[in-house]
C-alpha cells in the first residue's frame, strides 16, 4: 500500500531487461554490429513512450527519473531562456525535486513566485493568471500530487499560460500522473513533462523528460554528447528498455485498471470514515487520483501508525516517500490548511492495480483493530 513511493517491477520487464543484460549488452556509442543493436533497442525504447504521449519520438529524452528530469527541465530551460526573463512561477504543493530545484535557481538570481490552493490542493487560475508577467520564461505544475492525490487543472493552465505570455514554457511534473491518465502534451500545452519509472511498474533509475520540439534548453550533464548533446552518459539500455516495456504495459488495460483502483479506494475510504476521529485530506472522488489516500488520524503519530501497520504487514507512508527517509511536517498539508493537531498524524495509502479486495479488507480489519489500543498510549 504504498506504490507511491515506489512499485513492484513487472515480470515481463525484469525478463526483458535480464536478456539485454546477459546478450545485448553493447554500448549504444559503438560502431560496431552489438552497438548498433543496442542504439536499436533506444530507439525502439523512445518510440513507444512517444506513443503513449502522441508526440515525435525526438522529444523524448531518457533520464536517470523523475528528479533528474525535473532539475533538467527547470535549471536546463531557465538559463536557455534568461535572457527573456528571470521569472519563474510554480506552486506551494511540488515534489521536493521541483521546489529545491526553484530554490537553486533563486540563489542563481532567479525570481520565484510559489502559487497557493484551495483545502483540496488545486491551484487557483485566477492567481495563476495574475502571477504571469512579460518576463515569466517557466511555469511548473505538477499533474497529481504525491501526498494527497489532487489533480492540477493542467489542461486550463496551459491554454491560460499560452494566452498571457505565448513564450512561457509549461512544465508539469507528472510522475504520479502518467500511467494513471493520458496525458498529450501537444493538446495540452505542455512544453515539457517528467515521468519516472519506477512508479509504473518499471526499474529505478530510469525516466524521461518530454522536450517540445521548440523548446530551448541547456544540458546539465555534460561529456561525450550522447542523446543529441543533451545528457551525456553512456545510455541505461536495459533499464531505458524496461522503462518503455512498462509504458507500454500499464497503458495496456488502463481503463480497466483505473475502475479497479477507483473500486478499491472508495472501499478503503468508506472504512476509514467508521473509525473515530479521522479526516481524508484532498478529494475523495474520480475529481482525485485514483491511487493515494492521504488520512488524518487523530491522536496517533504518523511514525507509529506506520509501524503498528508494518508489524502486521501492511507498508505505507509517513506523507510522502520522496524527501527522505526522516519524518517532517509536509508543506503541502499545511499548505492545504489541514488542522495543526493533524500536522504530524496524517499517513498516506497508495494503490497498484495488483492491490485486491482481500488486500483491502486486511488493512481495514487492521485499522479498526490497532487504533483503539494505540490511542490508549498516546501522550496527551
Amino acid at each position: 500500500m504504498d506504490n507511491s513511493a515506489t512499485t513492484a517491477v513487472y515480470a515481463e520487464v525484469v525478463d526483458r531487461m535480464s536478456e539485454i543484460m546477459l546478450k545485448d549488452y553493447g554500448n549504444p556509442s559503438s560502431m560496431h554490429n552489438k552497438g548498433m543493436d543496442a542504439e536499436n533497442l533506444v530507439r525502439h525504447a523512445r518510440e513507444a513512450i512517444a506513443k503513449t504521449l502522441k508526440v515525435d519520438d525526438r522529444c523524448i529524452l531518457f533520464t536517470s527519473g523523475g528528479t533528474e528530469s525535473d532539475n533538467m527541465a527547470l535549471i536546463g530551460a531557465a538559463r536557455a531562456n534568461a535572457r527573456a526573463g528571470k521569472h519563474i512561477i510554480t506552486t506551494k504543493v511540488e515534489h521536493p525535486a521541483i521546489l529545491e530545484t526553484c530554490r537553486f535557481l533563486e540563489n542563481e538570481g532567479f525570481e520565484v513566485t510559489y502559487l497557493g490552493t484551495d483545502r483540496y490542493g488545486r491551484i487557483d487560475l485566477d492567481e495563476l493568471k495574475e502571477s504571469i508577467r512579460p518576463d515569466t520564461i517557466l511555469v511548473s505544475i505538477m499533474h497529481t500530487n504525491n501526498e494527497i492525490g489532487s489533480l492540477m487543472p493542467i489542461e486550463e493552465a496551459g491554454k491560460l499560460i499560452k494566452s498571457v505570455n505565448p513564450s512561457s514554457l509549461f512544465h508539469v511534473d507528472a510522475v504520479q500522473g502518467y500511467g494513471k491518465y493520458r496525458i498529450y502534451p501537444s493538446r495540452m500545452n505542455i512544453d515539457l513533462m517528467s515521468v519516472s519509472g519506477h512508479k509504473i511498474h518499471g526499474p529505478k533509475g530510469t525516466g524521461f523528460l518530454y522536450i517540445g520540439e521548440k523548446v530551448k534548453i541547456h544540458p546539465i550533464i555534460h561529456g561525450g554528447g550522447q542523446q543529441k548533446n543533451l545528457r551525456s552518459g553512456t545510455e541505461n539500455v536495459p533499464g531505458i528498455v524496461g522503462l518503455a516495456t512498462a509504458a507500454e504495459m500499464i497503458y495496456r488495460d488502463l481503463d480497466r485498471d483505473i475502475d479497479h483502483l477507483y473500486h478499491l479506494k472508495e472501499k478503503l475510504i468508506q472504512g476509514f470514515g467508521e473509525i473515530e476521529d479521522t479526516v481524508i485530506n484532498g478529494h475523495t472522488g474520480r475529481e482525485s487520483a485514483p491511487h493515494i489516500i492521504s488520512l488524518s488520524v487523530g491522536g496517533i503519530r504518523s511514525e507509529v501508525l506506520l509501524h503498528a501497520l508494518e508489524d502486521r504487514g501492511i507498508y505505507i507512508s509517513a506523507g510522502s516517500a520522496c524527501a527522505s527517509n526522516k519524518p517532517a511536517i509536509s508543506e503541502t498539508l499545511k499548505a492545504i490548511g489541514v488542522e495543526n493537531r493533524f500536522l504530524d498524524s496524517t499517513v498516506r495509502f497508495s494503490l497498484c492495480a495488483q492491490n485486491t479486495d482481500e488486500q483491502a479488507d486486511y488493512v481495514l480489519q487492521a485499522m479498526k483493530g490497532i487504533i483503539p489500543g494505540l490511542r490508549r498510549y498516546t501522550r496527551h
